[in-house]
Order: C-alpha cells, then sequence, then structure tokens
C-alpha cells in the first residue's frame, strides 16, 4: 500500500478500529484511491457514533452542528486540525462531492438521537438512502463518476438493504437504549408495538416482526442485484456482499436476534469482501 497523506492515513487507521469491514474494502479499492473513501467512511464513522459518546440528544446535535457547519463553509477553528475534517474537505474537491448529500446524511443521524420508531418502511428507506446508499454512492463517484451516475439506482437498493444488516446486528444494542429501529407498519403487522418489541415477551410475534423485517432487506438486495457492476465501482459495494448472511442468520434466529444477537466472524466476512472483490459482485 503506497503511502497515504497524513490525514488520510489517519482516517484508514480509525476505519481498522471502528469499522473494519470499510476499511477492508479500502484495501481492496485502487491504491490511488483509498485515501479519500477512508476520508469519506471515516466521516460516517464519526457521525454514526455520536450517540455512543453522548448520554442526552442536545450534547449529539451539537456535534452535528459543527459537522454542518465544516460542510456549508463555516468551520470552527477546531476543525482546522481534526484529521477527518480536513481529509474531507479534501476528497470533497479533488472529487467535486455534493455537500449537499453530506448534509443530509448528518440530517438523518439525528434520528439516531431520539428514541423514536420509523412510522413506516417509507420512512426507513428514506433514512436509509440518506446514509448507507449516499455513501455507496459518494464512494462510487471517487471511484468513477460517470459509472456512479449511471448506478445511483443500484446503489439506492443496496444501501437500504445494507443499512437494515446492520440495524439487525445492532439490535441487542438498540434494544438496551430503548430505540427501535424496526417500522411501527412492520410491528403492526406483526402485532406488537413499540414496548411491546423491546420487553420480548412474545416471542412469535417479534420473531415475525424480524422476518417481516428481512424480506423486506432481501426485496431491496434482489434489486440491487439485478444488473451487473461496472469493474471500477465494485469497492464501493464490497460491504454489501455481508448483507445476504446477516439476513439468513437473523431469520434462523428469530426472536433471539434482538436479545442475544448475530455476528459473523472476522474471517467470515473477510472471505466474503474478498470473494465479491474477485467475482465483482455482491
Amino acid at each position: 500500500m503506497t503511502d497515504l497523506p497524513a490525514d488520510k492515513g489517519a482516517c484508514l487507521t480509525m476505519l481498522r478500529d471502528m469499522d473494519r469491514d470499510r476499511y477492508l474494502a479500502c484495501l481492496l479499492a485502487p491504491e490511488d484511491k483509498r485515501g479519500d473513501l477512508a476520508a469519506l467512511y471515516a466521516f460516517n464513522a464519526e457521525i454514526a457514533r455520536i450517540r455512543d459518546v453522548v448520554r442526552e440528544p442536545l450534547p449529539g446535535e451539537v456535534r452535528m452542528q459543527w459537522w454542518r457547519d465544516l460542510l456549508e463553509g463555516n468551520p470552527h477553528g477546531d476543525s482546522v486540525g481534526h484529521p477527518v475534517a480536513a481529509a474531507l474537505l479534501n476528497a470533497i474537491a479533488t472529487h467535486n462531492l455534493p455537500r449537499q448529500t453530506l448534509i443530509d446524511m448528518i440530517e438523518a443521524r439525528i434520528f439516531d438521537l431520539y428514541d423514536d420508531v420509523f412510522e413506516n418502511r417509507n420512512a426507513l428507506e428514506g433514512y436509509a438512502g440518506e446514509t448507507a446508499s449516499a455513501l455507496i454512492q459518494l464512494s462510487s463517484i471517487v471511484l468513477s463518476p460517470d459509472d456512479a451516475a449511471r448506478k445511483a439506482e443500484t446503489a439506492g437498493h443496496a444501501g437500504v438493504a445494507q443499512a437494515m444488516a446492520g440495524m439487525l446486528l445492532l439490535m441487542p444494542l438498540h434494544r438496551r437504549r430503548g430505540q427501535v429501529y424496526v417500522p411501527q407498519d412492520v410491528l403492526s403487522a406483526a402485532g406488537l408495538n413499540r414496548e411491546s418489541f423491546l420487553e420480548g415477551k412474545d416471542r412469535e410475534k417479534v420473531g415475525a416482526a424480524i422476518e417481516i423485517f428481512c424480506a423486506h432487506a432481501q426485496d431491496h438486495l434482489n434489486k440491487a442485484r439485478q444488473t451487473s457492476l461496472p469493474k471500477a465501482v465494485v469497492p464501493a459495494f464490497l460491504p454489501v456482499a455481508q448483507v445476504e448472511a446477516v439476513l439468513k442468520a437473523a431469520r434462523r434466529a428469530g426472536a433471539d436476534v434482538v436479545e442475544n444477537g448475530i455476528q459473523l466472524s472476522l474471517l467470515r466476512r473477510q472471505w466474503l469482501l474478498a470473494k465479491a472483490a474477485y467475482l465483482k459482485r455482491f
């Protein structure tokens, strides 16, 4: 691997500890693109973890505003020395990335700071579209702008599937916090509401909600797979290669997903990414 500028190297190091899957995706990308991909992924990791480091929503919103100000051209003094901020601004300038898409990612992540429930699957898809799908699309622009434009719909479906798989993996953590990412219409279809889902006493109904959730994610994954990917943008989609394995594990686990969780081993995750990189499909 070629040496990266200090800021981008710091982003890659950060990903190794905070987002191993996207770290591996960076390593499987062309050398001249790794630093800018790492900057995008590190930014995503920074805003995604805000709920983990604050006790109340207001301090979280302050942190979100810090990033929003940076992207709107009103950086705070301490942003100059922030490696992720510096690397992100460089990536934006190098690849003419749309700042509004990044701002929309921040706005969507405000949902994470609270314990509200998505009203329906459309609301969930909107959240996933502005977070995971947007990240795939931005990464595709870094890799190949022309191919990114042609595969925007694929990125949309792939991102929704990936986001939903991530929600399944994090369900035990979300439950401890009192968060529910299963939309209200899915809960209602299973005969549940937010409180009864968190209680988990009716395992049959909780399992039914998980099944409906997984089926919806699988539908998006199937739609994303309908067309082949241009070779240039494959690295942007590599983390999606784990989605189907997560969905299968969640369906087997049923209600246990909420309490005990599911995890793929690091070795299996590495193998799935490497396989996707070799076959040029996820």
